[in-house]
């Protein structure tokens, strides 16, 4: 039974860290960081404000991804090929669009967050220094998110939906764990310590590489999921 799951495990770990370095959840994070800082509240503030955002978004991502497994189990077994096949497919086409990004930032077309929801974000995020401000903020962010940069998680979705069992829904769990690993450990240096402009610099600094790494996946998991669809590939 582990051996039979343990490609898929390495895939789900994969992406998941790969995925977990998202710029506008991280952007989001550091903003609602500064706002608390420069109100003049305390550290142990920050870190429950923090945690409470952060719980926000891998609750909802964990929810969306079990409606959308539900949904993908639902189809009839005829068209499943297809779907997995047309998923890869976008799945690659966003690779493409990530990589792109990476050498012609802002040109064209870009999975990126509408400026209209980016600027009410960060609006959201300037007010909300409340445990179900910042809680509703999680939530925003990840519902924003999942269409706009949510191509890792649909195609881990889609995979652990041709044979969801309970160890599946463990992985799944474990995917949103990794996923908001990146955000705990920015909160807590920041609170140990690390000046909040060094950790925006690195956002900034690393915005590119976090594209290209992303865009290499999302190639390798389209192609992953067109093998599993034609019987290429069975991961049991």
């Amino acid at each position: 039974m582990i051996e039979t799951h343990l490609p898929t495990l390495i895939t789900v770990l994969t992406t998941a860290a790969i995925d977990s370095i998202n710029p506008c959840a991280i952007g989001v994070l550091i903003l609602m960081i500064s706002v608390v800082l420069t109100g003049g509240r305390s550290l142990k503030r920050m870190l429950v404000l923090g945690m409470f955002y952060i719980g926000a978004v891998a609750l909802t991502y964990l929810i969306a991804g079990l409606g959308l497994i539900y949904f993908l189990t639902t189809i009839p077994l005829a068209i499943t090929e297809y779907i997995s096949i047309g998923v890869g497919s976008l799945v690659i086409f966003a690779g493409l669009l990530e990589i792109k990004d990476y050498f012609w930032y802002g040109r064209g077309l870009s999975l990126t967050i509408p400026p209209y929801f980016a600027k009410r974000l960060h609006n959201m995020a300037a007010g909300n220094t409340t445990i179900v401000g910042v809680t509703l903020l999680g939530v925003f962010v990840a519902g924003v998110e999942l269409p706009c940069t949510g191509a890792p998680y649909l195609a881990i979705l889609t995979i652990l939906s041709q044979n969801f069992n309970f160890a599946a829904f463990l992985m799944l769990v474990l995917y949103n764990i990794v996923f908001v690993l990146p955000l705990i450990v920015i909160l807590l240096l920041v609170a140990s310590g690390k000046k909040l402009q060094e950790v925006k610099q690195w956002k900034q600094d690393s915005r590119g590489v976090m594209r290209l790494a992303i865009g290499l996946l999302l190639i390798g998991l389209g192609w992953l999921l067109i093998l599993i669809a034609n019987g290429t590939v069975n991961f049991g």
